[in-house]
Parts: C-alpha cells; sequence; structure tokens
C-alpha cells in the first residue's frame, strides 16, 4: 500500500479537529471529526481555505494577523478562530498551526489543530439562571464584539427580544460616539488592560430613546490566555444624569433668578426713593387738572404714553402715577435713564446678554426689559437712545421679541411703555436723529406736564410740602411761610421747575434760626456758594419786580456766576449744575441757548 496514501487514511481518523493545507493555504485532507462538525463532506472542504469557513470579522484576522504571523514564526497557538458550520450556526475553536518548509525555508505544508471551547456551553449554563434572574443589564460578547448571551433585564432596558440581539454586534446596540470610543479598543487591548470599571457609555434602545449607562468588564481566558468570552455589566444611570441635568438647569435658574430679584430689590428702592423724594403730586391749578384728567384717561389702558415737559417738572412722578392706576399696579415698574447709559452699554442694558457675549460679560445678565415684563417700563430722557438702537426698540414695541446681545433665540416680552424727555422729539425726528415711526409709537397718548410758573398757587403748596418733609427729615421744627415770601415765590420764573423750589426750601431749612424761615430768591444762589449776581441798572428802587429782558438778564449772569464759582466746571459735585439744582444737561442747554461759553485762556506773554 502506498504509505502516503497510509498518511492519509491515518490523519483522517485522528479523534480531533484537524486540517491538512498545502504551501498556497488550501485545505488537501481535514479529519472525518472535523468534517462531521461543520457538517461538509472531505471533497467540498478540499480546494477550500480555511478562511473562508470562518465568520466575517474572524476570517479578518485570519488575513490581516494570525497568516502574517504564521509567515513570520512557522506557528500558532492557541489563536481564536470561529466557523459557520453547514447550516450557519457558530463554532468557536482556538487553533494551533505548524508548518513544513523545504531547504529554501519554502512552505510546504501545515497542519492546523482545533481545540473546540468544549466548556463553552457549560460555562453558558452557569451564568443562563444567574442571567435570566438577575435584576442587573448583563451581556456577553466573544472575540469578534458579538453577543452570545444577555440578561432578560439587558432585553427589558432595550425592549428586544433574544432572538433578535444574539450574534448581533454589541456596535449596533451603542450611539455613534459610544461606538467611537468603543472601537479605538481591540479586543486584545481590552485583554491587556484588565478590567475596566464604570466606564460611561450610551446605548439605543429598539424605539430610539437613548439610555446612559456605566460599563463594567470582565475578560475570561482559559489556562493558556486564550479568550473564552467577555462579560459586561451595565448600570442604567440615564434617571440620575437627568436629574444632575435638571439640578444643574435649577441652579443656573435659581442664580438668574436671584440675579433678577437683586434688581427687582433695587427698583423697588429707587421707586422708594422717588417716592420719599416727590411725594404725591401736590397742586390745584387748572393746568394741573388738565394733566391729571389725562393720566386718568389713559392709565386702566395698555397704550404708550409720552410725557413731555421742562427738566425738574416732576415728570417721573406722572409716570409713577399712570403706573398705579393701570392694572399692571401690582407688577414692577422698571425705570431707565437713557441719559446715563454710554452708547455701548444701551442694547446690554435694555436686553440684557449672555456670558461671553463681549469683554467683561463674566455672567448672565437680565436686561431692563425682561425685568418689566408683565409691568411697565419707564424710559426717561428717551431722546438720548442711540439712533442705532432705536429700530431695536421699536421691534420690541410691535413684536413684542428682543435677543440677549450673544443669544440667537428670541425672547417674549409683555410690557407697556411711558417714554419722557424734555426734548422737542418732532425736530429730532426732522433733523434725523430720532426715528420718525418710533416717534408715532411712544406718542400713542402724550401728557404735557406743566412748568412750575404756569401752575399759579401751586408752587405755595408745594414750598409747603417740601418745607414739612425737609424740616421732619432734618428733625426741626417747621416755619411759618410769610405772605412776602409767598409772593416772591409766585414772581419768580423757576427755570429748574419743581426740581428748584426742593432746593431752594432743603437750603432755606439749613440757613435758617429759631422760627423764621430765611427765604430770598435772589440770594438764593449766595446762598449756596454762588457769587450773587449784579443787580440790573434799570431796576427803580420801588420797583420789587423785573421785566422779561431784565429776567432774561438776570439769568445769564446767574448762571456765569455759578459757572465761574464752579471754575466752568458744570457736572460733578460742586458743579455749576450741582450749585444751581440742575442737571448738567439742561445747564448745557441754557448755556448754548444764551451764547455762554467758557472764555479762552490767556497765553503768558514771553519777555526777553
Amino acid at each position: 500500500m502506498d504509505t502516503r496514501l497510509d498518511q492519509h487514511v491515518l490523519f483522517r481518523s485522528l479523534p480531533a479537529l484537524a486540517t491538512l493545507t498545502d504551501g498556497e493555504g488550501r485545505i488537501t485532507t481535514v479529519t472525518d471529526a472535523f468534517a462531521k462538525r461543520l457538517g461538509y463532506t472531505l471533497e467540498e472542504l478540499c480546494g477550500m481555505q480555511p478562511e473562508q469557513l470562518a465568520t466575517e470579522a474572524s476570517a479578518r484576522r485570519i488575513r490581516e494577523e494570525h497568516l502574517p504571523r504564521f509567515r513570520r514564526t512557522g506557528r500558532l497557538e492557541h489563536v481564536p478562530i470561529a466557523f459557520r458550520d453547514r447550516s450557519g450556526g457558530r463554532v468557536s475553536l482556538l487553533a494551533s498551526m505548524v508548518g513544513e518548509h523545504d531547504e529554501h525555508g519554502m512552505l510546504l505544508r501545515a497542519v492546523t489543530i482545533y481545540t473546540e471551547l468544549a466548556d463553552r456551553a457549560r460555562v453558558e449554563r452557569q451564568y443562563r439562571d444567574l442571567y435570566q434572574s438577575t435584576p442587573a443589564m448583563l451581556h456577553t460578547i466573544d472575540a469578534d464584539g458579538n453577543l452570545t448571551a444577555v440578561s432578560d433585564h439587558w432585553l427589558e432596558k432595550l425592549g428586544y427580544t433574544r432572538e433578535e440581539v444574539i450574534g448581533r454586534s454589541i456596535m449596533d446596540f451603542l450611539t455613534d460616539q459610544s461606538r467611537e470610543s468603543a472601537m479605538r479598543w481591540t479586543v486584545a487591548e481590552v485583554i491587556a488592560a484588565g478590567d475596566q470599571k464604570n466606564m460611561p457609555r450610551q446605548m439605543v434602545t429598539k424605539n430610539g430613546e437613548v439610555l446612559d449607562v456605566l460599563m463594567s468588564t470582565r475578560a475570561e481566558r482559559d489556562v493558556r490566555n486564550g479568550l473564552i468570552t467577555l462579560r459586561v455589566a451595565s448600570k442604567d444611570v440615564t434617571e440620575r444624569n437627568r436629574a444632575a441635568a435638571r439640578l444643574r438647569e435649577a441652579y443656573k435658574e435659581i442664580a438668574t433668578l436671584k440675579e433678577e430679584l437683586e434688581r427687582e430689590r433695587d427698583y423697588l428702592r429707587e421707586e422708594i426713593s422717588v417716592s420719599m423724594n416727590f411725594g404725591r403730586i401736590v397742586g390745584e391749578s387748572p393746568a394741573l387738572k388738565g394733566m391729571l384728567a389725562r393720566i386718568e384717561a389713559v392709565a386702566a389702558t395698555p397704550a404708550s404714553v409720552l410725557i413731555v415737559g421742562e427738566t425738574g417738572t416732576g415728570k417721573e412722578l406722572v409716570a409713577h402715577a399712570i403706573h398705579a392706576r393701570s392694572d399692571r399696579a401690582d407688577q414692577p415698574l422698571v425705570k431707565v435713564n437713557c441719559a446715563s447709559i454710554p452708547d455701548e452699554l444701551f442694547e446690554s442694558e435694555f436686553f440684557g446678554h449672555v456670558r461671553g457675549a463681549f469683554t467683561g460679560a463674566h455672567r448672565d445678565r437680565v436686561g431692563r426689559f425682561q425685568l418689566a415684563d408683565g409691568g411697565t417700563i419707564f424710559l426717561d430722557e428717551v431722546g438720548e437712545i442711540p439712533l442705532a438702537l432705536q429700530g431695536k426698540l421699536l421691534r420690541v414695541l410691535q413684536e413684542k421679541e428682543f435677543e440677549r446681545v450673544g443669544e440667537d433665540r428670541s425672547r417674549t416680552v409683555d410690557v407697556r411703555v411711558i417714554a419722557a424727555t424734555n426734548k422737542d422729539l418732532e425736530k429730532a425726528v426732522e433733523a434725523g436723529e430720532f426715528r420718525e415711526d418710533l416717534y408715532y409709537r411712544l406718542s400713542v397718548f402724550p401728557v404735557q406736564v406743566p412748568p412750575l410758573r404756569k401752575r399759579g398757587d401751586d408752587v405755595i403748596m408745594l414750598a409747603a410740602h417740601f418745607l414739612e418733609q425737609v424740616c421732619r427729615d432734618f428733625g426741626r421744627p417747621v416755619p411759618a411761610l410769610t405772605q412776602a415770601q409767598a409772593d416772591a415765590m409766585r414772581a419768580y420764573d423757576w427755570p429748574g421747575n419743581i426740581r428748584e423750589l426742593k432746593n431752594v426750601i432743603e437750603r432755606a431749612v439749613i440757613l435758617s434760626q429759631g422760627d423764621t424761615l430765611r427765604l430770598d430768591l435772589r440770594a438764593m444762589p449766595a446762598a449756596a456758594g454762588v457769587v450773587q449776581p449784579e443787580k440790573p441798572a434799570s431796576l427803580a428802587p420801588d420797583r420789587p419786580f423785573l421785566t422779561e429782558a431784565e429776567m432774561k438778564e438776570q439769568q445769564r449772569r446767574n448762571l456765569i456766576a455759578a459757572l465761574e464759582t464752579a471754575n466752568w466746571r458744570i457736572s460733578g459735585p460742586g458743579g455749576a449744575a450741582d450749585l444751581l439744582g440742575l442737571k448738567p444737561s439742561t445747564l448745557t442747554d441754557r448755556m448754548r441757548s444764551m451764547g455762554i461759553a467758557r472764555p479762552a485762556k490767556r497765553r503768558p506773554v514771553r519777555t526777553v
């Protein structure tokens, strides 16, 4: 009998799972046990390459890892391989391979012995009861990353049946981000790294819901370091993470509400201060009663109101009166002094900003319009709003929407607007300094505040009111106004209106001794530290009044005296505006209208 044939018969009769391949890697014969285990005949197997029997992942590993290593070393030991039998079932094996070479090192043939992981079923049986009874999310994957076992709780969480998941890649159940993280690790690297604990991952349920989980892995090996399985326990932390996110949002909301409350508190303090400084609307003159009638008519409506009047006439007090009589009275009245805001901060002040919107924006800031939501916003000195911002203000009035600086989303707001100005906005519109559409939107219902000089005996009532208030604040007895003082106050022009009257009364109380009130209108500037202007030459000794021309000349000289006393400094403590009881902007306007300018400094003459 042919010796080679005898060897062939002997090889086929071996009880092991084995193959014999030629130098090209094609199967030349197999043991009967191998053919039977995979369900093929010898004739069907001969001429095939082993990777043709392998699963897709295992075939790739054979081509890219195992065969290159075999060519380098001439042998393989216990490498994991997964074949498919004739029916498509998975057969997990450990392969050991040795080759025979000629004197030139060329491969002649190779023998591969396969050891089936026979105890796999036994191991799986040990875990089967655990997987079915445990309340934990457990799954097992093989060297290719395919699921071989899952717990009932795992199936319940993800919404699958066992038949739908066994044999599928674990990657099919991860989000794209978690899949990218998992693919950075090969199975070999997982084994080398050892047990892993609490790796954050995201899994996708059958209905598309995302679960946040913490995965802990354990790699089980055989005695020869061959991979048996990778067991993974997952802890569902979705609700915990959502609760933490809600808590972070709550803290953020608390911080925002805290800021809003603090700012509302500041505004309430400001409102109280306004009330204490101006008191109630005092007077009975026809001019005042006409204004009050208009307040009553418009207060209960949502219409925008434009309050017009000279400086110091009490426009802010009128705004408070309108708000107090409206159906928004229990909501905030937020004041914005448009004349005091730098141009570059107008938008942030009005609408707020988000952190990082610009240099210095270290945290989110709520704007005045959002603070006034549900209530009223009072735009004092509205004529000072920059032209570039007027369009955004118009949008809020028309569409009730705005965006914070640095934020994309729009916010809605329900605000009633009351504006005030001492400027002629119609002239500003003609000069292109104020938008016409914004002017008409603001002036739906104009209210003219009469100057003090047109309110007749109201000046006496106001003087008595301020006298009582100031004396109470200073802890002094209230002196009586004499008839001569009352007559002098009626005759005075009061260019600073109510604000000037209050300042005059306050200075008089400070300078008074005992029960006598020291009140001399022509001496008031001197009492305030201003040089007394000279008496006009045209004033007759026996005439206690001035003509209109004399009054204007006296007022001009009075302004110059105040400016010289303040060294021509207009604003700030001790400035001319402060000495006269006027706003700096009002003083500047009067200087311009009277042609008053600071004299040029004389240069010293050099001598040789």
